[in-house]
Parts: structure tokens; sequence; C-alpha cells
């Protein structure tokens, strides 16, 4: 089987991405485990496909390096910057995802801003904070995060009893300065450090304004600079939450499967 790809790539996140509105394509774990690949596929922490959907703009679908589904906050991004050059939308997009509908808007320097899902319950455990932001995050508050080893520390926390049996993405956040935080994440579904990760850039500035940080909270990452917003109700919930930042092509080809 031979696919056409556009790879991009938000804040270091980087994606394998699939047009397939006509409905031609359908891959198996193994076939995505293979696109993503580093050495044997093209490369990549996540495959996403665009595809119809009666209502909205498209449907998105999202799978990790392994296989797994999710929600990708930096991958919805990419996704609709591609969506745009493809004629889908212009300017304002309106898309299904893992978690349910979605909103964005390509702003005047391209940046794209996506409305997360509210959030409505925010859990203290395992001496840091666990948000769901339409993926599964830990939030842990680190003095120096470049003195972290992410891989060994994230992977030991991913896998511990306390986030058994499904896991958890692992975030260790520094703060910088008022209301600027610097987040390295290791991905479940990667197995690894990324670069950046959407969901968890999220899941930290929320966390953050526990910490007196308001909105919009800027956040670091390996990848690049993003920006988070929301609103927080008096029951700690938060809702209008967006997170910001660029998304780019790099390239595009095919790959025989």
């Amino acid at each position: 089987m031979k696919i056409s790809f556009q790879k991009y790539q938000a804040t270091g996140n980087d994606f394998v991405i699939v047009d397939n509105r006509n409905g031609n394509y359908s891959f198996s774990v193994d076939q995505i485990k293979t696109i993503c690949d580093r050495k044997f596929g093209v490369g990549a922490d996540g495959l996403m496909l665009i595809e119809k959907d009666p209502k909205q703009d498209f449907n998105l679908i999202y799978y990790n390096a392994d296989g797994s589904p999710s929600l990708c906050g930096n991958g919805s991004r990419a996704a609709v910057t591609m969506a745009s050059t493809l004629g889908i939308v212009n300017g304002m997009a309106k898309f299904n995802a893992y978690d349910g509908f979605h909103q964005a808007e390509i702003l005047s320097n391209r940046n794209v801003r996506l409305k997360m899902n509210d959030v409505k319950e925010v859990k203290a455990i395992s001496g840091g904070v666990f948000i769901n932001t339409g993926s599964p995050h830990f939030i842990q508050w680190v003095e120096n995060a470049n003195e972290v080893s992410v891989f060994e520390e994230g992977r030991k926390i991913r896998y511990s009893d306390a986030f058994k049996p499904a896991g958890t993405n692992v975030n260790f956040v520094e703060q910088l300065g008022a209301n600027s935080i610097f987040v390295r994440t290791y991905e479940r579904g990667v197995e690894n450090e990324t670069l950046s990760c959407g969901t968890g850039v999220t899941a930290a500035a929320l966390a953050a304004s526990f910490r007196k940080n308001t909105s919009p909270v800027t956040v670091k990452t390996l990848g690049g600079e993003l920006s988070v917003e929301f609103q927080v109700g008096q029951d700690g919930s938060f809702t209008d939450i967006f997170l910001i930042g660029p998304a780019k092509m790099v390239f595009e080809g095919s790959l025989e499967l």
C-alpha cells in the first residue's frame, strides 16, 4: 500500500498527517508503528488522519506512535493548519477529535488558537497534581527541569501503581517567573520525552494557577513557546481553555507500506 502524507511539527512535536477524506486508508497498529518509526518509516510522535464529518469541517483521528488513540493538542493545531492548506477551512475550524468537539482559529501570525474542552476536576496525587485535558497528565513541580532525567523518572511514574492500568503522561514543571513556566514531558504512547506536548502544556498551565499564575500563562518547552488561556470557576473547574502556538509543514511525500 502506498500512502501520500504531509509531515508537520508543532513546537517540535512531529506528526505524519494523511488526507483520508476519500476513506481509502485504514491502518493496523503495526502499520502505525512502522510509519512513526524513525529508522524504518517516516518518523513521528504520532499519525493523524483527516476524515470527512457529517456536521463539522472534518473528523480528526489521532494515533500515538505505539498505535494507541488519544487527543493531541499540538497535533490538532497541526491538523487545522493542514486543513487550511487543503481548503477545508478558512480561518476558523470546527472538528471532532478523540475527546469530542473542538474549535480553532488561525491567527494573523499563523499561530493556531485551539479551544480545549473544559476541565472539571483536579486531583492531588502522589506528591503532584493529576489533570485530564483530553489525555491524562501528572504534574510534578521541580526546581530545575533541565536537570531532571525525564525518560527514567517519567517512565517510573507512568507505570507506577498509582496510575494503573492505563498509565499517565508525566510533566516536570519549573516556575520561571510571573505567569511563565518551563515544561518537559514524558509521553505515554510515545514512551519517551517529546520536545513538546500540547495537552501536557495545557495541564501544566492549569496546575500553575494554584501557584498564583494567572491567564495567559507562557509555557516554554524544548521545542518552542506556547501560551495557554483559561478561566477559573468558583468550584475550581476550568473553562474557556485555549492552547496557542505555531504549527509548520516540514515536508510531504509518499511511503510504501
